[in-house]
């Protein structure tokens, strides 16, 4: 396969975190990729970078802010421009911070629904006849606590609900040409703020598998539903055994 007959995956958030390693696995299965950001331009060049020396020409960057309604259409535009095709995206970026009800906001619930719930949604509106016409997919990051909440984080869980819930109903009706799966990870990487040890401890209590997952776990996964043709409209639990319930044995 040549490089311009590569398929190309587009990551939204990509330039940290679960979507870096994302972007890095699909990279080395042959897809050309386009690393998108908002704030973090310097991670997403350096990511670009390395990949272009072990690939040239197989990597591009892209800046926008999914929380601007008017970004998403000249986004999908600009994506398509880079390499003439688009056969992944991978609704990834997301908000993620506790609100309790005595604190939430207006602001709270625009930035934590637009960025998991809006945005996805119509970009996978925007990309879905190039995706179509690829015979392509969609993957959506959910989480575990779409479906048991988490203390706090009423608005973060209701916005992965609503993305659960648009997994299914985009992949009925996107099909038979459009393939759209979730994942829903669970202790993979502690979020960015700080978190007590013993908080990392009661966590990681919950978890079957008594640890800490990987984000190559997320990646090998992502892989999985992107190469599976018979699988659309699953919510793929990437947590240890966590959403079990439960305690482990002592």
């Amino acid at each position: 396969m040549t490089l311009s007959d590569a398929p190309v995956a587009l990551v939204t958030g990509s330039a940290l975190r679960l979507g870096r390693q994302m972007i890095i696995s699909l990279h080395q299965q042959g897809y050309r990729v386009i690393v998108h950001y908002h704030r973090s331009a310097s991670a997403a060049a350096d990511l670009a970078d390395e990949l272009n020396l072990l690939r040239p020409g197989s990597a591009a960057t892209l800046a926008a802010n999914l929380n601007d309604d008017l970004a998403i259409v000249p986004m999908a535009t600009q994506a398509l421009g880079y390499f003439g095709r688009i056969d992944l995206l991978i609704n990834n970026a997301s908000s993620f911070y506790p609100t309790p009800i005595a604190y939430a906001s207006l602001a709270h619930w625009e930035d934590l629904f637009g960025s998991n719930v809006k945005a996805p949604y119509f970009l996978s509106k925007a990309l879905a006849p190039e995706l179509a016409k690829r015979r392509g997919c969609i993957i959506n990051m959910v989480d575990i606590h779409a479906d048991k909440p988490l203390a706090e984080h009423s608005i973060y869980c209701m916005a992965k609900a609503a993305l659960n819930m648009m997994t299914k109903a985009l992949a009925r009706e996107l099909a038979p040409d459009v393939r759209v799966n979730g994942i829903a990870p669970g202790a993979i990487l502690w979020p960015s703020q700080d978190l007590p040890e013993s908080d990392k401890a009661a966590v990681l209590a919950q978890v079957p598998m008594q640890r800490l997952g990987d984000p190559t776990d997320i990646a090998n996964t992502m892989l999985f539903l992107a190469k599976a043709p018979y699988v659309t409209g699953q919510i793929v639990a990437v947590d240890g055994g966590r959403s079990l319930g439960g305690a482990n044995k002592a």
